[in-house]
């Protein structure tokens, strides 16, 4: 129960950081209070966007968004379970302590994304406990910006109490009214509004500032009658100090982040955008460099080995009849361009949920030479759907199938890779028809790799899996970008030919010529493959269930 506050007798000398009473309000307690909800539900919105950014940025740095989100919501909630008890102490002198608070979490949550960009950026290559440096600081910062998030409450609480009193649950629930609808309006704000329009970088960067302008405003505006001279000054200078870093850091994240980008990428940069779907960067492709592709700080396409994956993926899948083909992903338009060298293809649909990676195809020169225009081919029809969903309506029935998607332990491909996503992909092959997958490498996720084949059969094809080697190991294209840097990248990839009745692995026998496949390369390929085979069986992954976690 809280106890009533009693007034300071007239002439008292103030404590030093504020007054314990009564709230001396320069306007009417009624407006008082509405103002007090008003910075609830901005904070709360603030706070909210502040741990969206983090698990956000997370996935993308560090992979695997199920497990980063699980680390940033259970410490922050751990956190603010703290800060609420710790705040109990600051309650005599609630208003200079929710001044502080509200700079301090400003400072921290506006500067997170920097910060946490950075230190992946200069510091990830560097190995031994660097190379988890991204790591330990979202769990610091998820840390202190629970605590601080936490320490708001129990102020608040004070400081609606002191303008007019009132039962503990009434005010309970209107405090947590205007906290939870301020979060509804900072989750959706996100998303819709900071991330598409502003990016991660400059949309923590203003919410810092929103976030220091109403909290300062708020306690130097309503509650500055209760603040001594010292209290005042101290707050007044502490927020103009915290918005200029922040102006600042707006001002420089341009060059911040071109930066960061050629440290984590390398000078040659030529292109970066964010699609709304991903980021996709374009490096090389001129003065003799070879091209890569990024999509989400992960390695795609690379100039130097394409062609081994894309024909190894492709060719194998076109042993057999293929007037018809279904590409799922392969928006770089490379698996289409080895589809195309068969005469005997008629249409080839292309599945890509990334309509600015179709674009960059079509435009990008060096793309463009690379695909050989292969979309301005008039066999190729391009779909802009999720290919999960685009299966579910599938008009036709195809010769061949291929599935050109990123590696499945990323959580994002996880359900491209489960057992309902291979029962859809069973319905539109033909009785005849093969699909072709890629399954991540061998060498280095074994367990992932069969995971995929025992999905594929419970999903009642049979399977044959093969590997080709030769991958370039000069950036890590995984699922975990702090794996372990180019040291740990995969050096291999890993393929699965399926169909209803089983056909042997082999290549067309009057198909276009190879430059890295033969027949003998893809036998060897697939005794390699075998030899890694996870004894004991492995589950199918679904949708409920997946099962690609190492």
């Amino acid at each position: 129960m809280i106890e009533p506050h009693a007034p300071a007798p007239p002439g008292a000398p103030l404590p030093p950081w504020g007054v314990q009473g009564q709230a001396r309000l320069p306007v009417r307690p009624g407006f008082g209070r509405f103002l007090v909800l008003a910075g609830v539900f901005v904070c709360a919105a603030c706070g909210l966007v502040y741990e969206l950014e983090l698990v956000a940025l997370a996935s993308y740095l560090i992979g695997d968004s199920v497990t980063q989100a699980s680390v940033v919501l259970s410490v922050m909630v751990f956190a603010m379970g703290i800060g609420s008890l710790a705040a109990k102490r600051l309650r005599p002198r609630a208003a200079a302590g929710f001044g502080a608070v509200e700079a301090a979490l400003a400072l921290v949550g506006g500067c997170s994304a920097m910060a946490l960009y950075a230190v992946f950026a200069w510091t990830g290559d560097w190995g031994g406990p660097w190379a988890n440096g991204s790591r330990y600081l979202l769990v610091a910062f998820s840390l202190t910006i629970g605590l601080l998030i936490g320490a708001e409450v129990p102020l608040l609480m004070e400081l609606i109490q002191r303008i007019r009193r009132q039962d503990p649950g009434g005010a309970v629930a209107d405090l947590f009214a205007a906290d939870y609808v301020g979060a509804l309006v900072g989750g959706l704000a996100f998303p819709f509004l900071l991330l598409p329009l502003l990016g991660q970088l400059t949309g923590a960067l203003l919410t810092g500032a929103v976030n220091a302008v109403v909290g300062g405003a708020l306690v130097l505006g309503l509650f500055r009658k209760d603040l001594t001279c010292r209290a005042r000054w101290f707050l007044l200078v502490a927020n103009l100090v915290v918005l200029g870093l922040l102006a600042s850091a707006a001002v420089l994240v341009d060059d911040f982040e071109r930066a960061a980008r050629h440290a984590v990428y390398g000078a040659g940069v030529r292109v970066a955008l964010q699609t709304g779907v991903q980021e996709v960067v374009l490096t090389g492709g001129t003065h003799g460099r070879p091209l890569h592709l990024f999509l989400d700080g992960r390695l795609r396409v690379s100039g130097r080995d394409e062609d081994r994956y894309h024909e190894a993926l492709v060719h194998p899948a076109m042993n057999g009849p293929h007037a018809r083909v279904l590409i799922l992903g392969g928006g770089d338009g490379l698996a289409a361009r080895e589809v195309l060298r068969y005469r005997g293809v008629r249409s080839v649909d292309v599945v890509e949920l990334d309509g600015g990676v179709v674009r960059l195809a079509r435009s990008d020169p060096a793309l463009t030479a690379l695909n050989t225009h292969v979309y301005d081919d008039a066999r190729v029809h391009i779909m802009t759907s999720d290919a999960f969903s685009w299966l579910r309506d599938a008009p036709s029935t195809y010769d061949v199938v291929i599935s050109d998607l990123p590696d499945p332990g990323i959580t994002a491909s996880t359900k491209l890779y489960s057992q309902e996503f291979y029962g859809l992909a069973r319905r539109v092959l033909a009785p005849d028809g093969r699909l072709a997958v890629h399954a991540g490498p061998v060498a280095s996720r074994p367990r992932v790799f069969w995971t995929v084949d025992s999905t594929i059969r419970a999903a009642g094809l049979l399977t044959t899996p093969y590997r080709v080697g030769g991958r370039d190991s000069g950036f890590a294209a995984g699922p975990d970008r702090t794996a372990g840097g180019a040291s740990k990248a995969p050096g291999d990839w890993g393929f699965i030919l399926a169909s209803r009745t089983g056909v042997p692995l082999g290549l067309p026998p009057h198909g276009p010529h190879l430059r890295t496949l033969t027949p003998a390369a893809l036998a060897a390929d697939a005794r390699a493959a075998s030899r890694t085979r996870v004894t004991g069986g492995l589950p199918p992954s679904t949708l409920v269930h997946p099962r690609y976690a190492d």
